[in-house]
């Protein structure tokens, strides 16, 4: 049928390259956008700065454009605005022209194919760069609107529950830090209990409490409770030198670095051995501690991998992984200080400093209570961090067939007026394209 016929057209009759630029002069305390902000391959922003803070000229934007990373190495760095801002001169601001879903033309922008094009006619030496005149010729077959609207829809209802698991985590992660700082640092039932208030819990819980304090090394701390050193709650791994351990007949794990761990995931990561030890083989939930250069401490989501030198897997046979995480936590602003303090090498903390950093820690009976608190808040963070990997590999299979037209949209048209229905999605038969 006619209306269902894709068109062969160019970039560059889809979309608009915005060039509305801001002195630092004009610049103000308002969201700023740069590459280190965009995660690579994630569709998604992991952070923002301030536009005041950087001295060079910006690009404005608004919420909705297409942020795509021009230098090559950040071709894969794209991402919908989610507010209006200004970024570098190094992301182009797009806009879908009329006819065109902005959407559908940021999972165009977002494919490979089209990051494959940009790579081809980008240009320069040192950081090449993808030209605009280049890319608005690509040309790609496009659907009718409606059609547009639904594959959108598609892609857009998993990034939508990406984005919410992530809100959820922050959300989650603070209610736990702020648990943990109440019953562990600031002792909070226990001055509730020694002034004769509610500690606010339930009672099976504020029992547990003691309703005095006593002086400790590290001065008052609760009646009864024991004072621990981080060396002495949980056991630190040391990775190994990986590159000692390549790959062996075609079986392989990514192996994690400091890289790795920041960003959560092993994309381009370097490849080990399978066949190492399992103490050294991560998995999801892990703790990791990077204890040189960034000193991060994060539950790992990102699949099984390889446990690299200058990283500590955490783990322990008598406390809860909650409280190995966040006692790290406690102590990691210390930590960074003395990395900080190594001017002459790479900044790193080193074992002692385990053993220097104390906690104060409740009996078993009053941990086993917290520990039926925290740890399905703390769990959960790092199984929703699972999931949505999950949810970002269909995504990412999905994409490539939908913008070809490999799979179809049946009943695309309910889109066209915005109302939400299930999607059903057919393999397609024959595309029919128009010249």
């Amino acid at each position: 049928m006619a209306g269902d016929e894709w068109q062969i057209r160019a970039f560059g009759d889809c979309a608009t390259l915005i060039r509305d630029t801001v002195y630092p002069a004009e610049s103000a305390k308002i969201p700023y956008v740069g590459l280190e902000h965009i995660g690579e391959g994630l569709l998604s922003l992991v952070g923002h700065g301030v536009a005041e803070d950087v001295t060079s000229i910006k690009s404005k934007f608004r919420r909705g454009d297409i942020l795509f990373g021009k230098l090559r190495p950040y071709f894969r760095k794209v991402i919908r605005a989610p507010f209006d801002g200004v970024c570098s001169t190094d992301i182009w601001v797009v806009r879908a022209k009329n006819g065109i879903d902005q959407g559908f033309l940021f999972y165009w922008m977002a494919s490979l194919d089209f990051v494959n094009e940009a790579t081809r006619g980008s240009e320069g030496t040192k950081m090449p760069r993808a030209r605009w005149e280049f890319v608005s010729r690509i040309e790609h077959a496009i659907p009718p609107l409606s059609q547009q609207r639904a594959i959108a829809h598609i892609l857009g209802t998993l990034d939508d529950k990406i984005e919410l698991n992530r809100r959820m985590n922050e959300t989650l992660e603070t209610i736990a830090r702020a648990i943990f700082k109440s019953w562990f640092v600031d002792f909070d039932p226990v001055r509730a209990k020694t002034e004769g208030r509610d500690p606010g819990l339930p009672k099976p819980i504020a029992d547990l409490f003691p309703d005095s304090f006593e002086d400790s090394e590290l001065g008052e701390i609760p009646r009864g409770w024991e004072v621990r050193s981080l060396a002495e709650i949980a056991l630190f791994l040391n990775g190994l030198a990986l590159q000692k351990y390549p790959p062996t007949d075609g079986r392989s794990l990514p192996v994690i670095k400091i890289a790795q761990l920041r960003a959560g995931n092993t994309s381009g990561a370097d490849r080990a051995s399978a066949d190492l030890e399992p103490d050294y083989v991560v998995q999801d939930g892990d703790i990791l501690f990077s204890w040189s250069g960034s000193l991060e401490c994060m539950l790992w989501a990102g699949g099984p991998a390889a446990l690299n030198q200058h990283l500590f897997k955490v783990t322990s046979a008598k406390y809860p992984r909650w409280l190995c995480y966040f006692g790290i936590h406690q102590h990691l602003d210390d930590f960074r200080h003395i990395a900080a303090g190594k001017a002459t090498t790479m900044g790193h903390i080193q074992r002692h400093h385990l053993f220097d950093a104390r906690l104060s820690v409740p009996s078993q009976e009053l941990l086993r209570a917290m520990d039926a608190v925290i740890q399905p808040i703390v769990e959960s963070t790092w199984r929703r961090e699972v999931q949505s990997r999950t949810l970002a590999a269909i995504r990412d299979a999905l994409l490539p067939k939908l913008i070809s037209g490999e799979l179809r949209v049946k009943d695309a048209e309910r889109f066209g007026d915005h109302r939400v229905g299930e999607c059903a999605l057919s393999q397609r038969a024959g595309r029919k394209r128009s010249p």
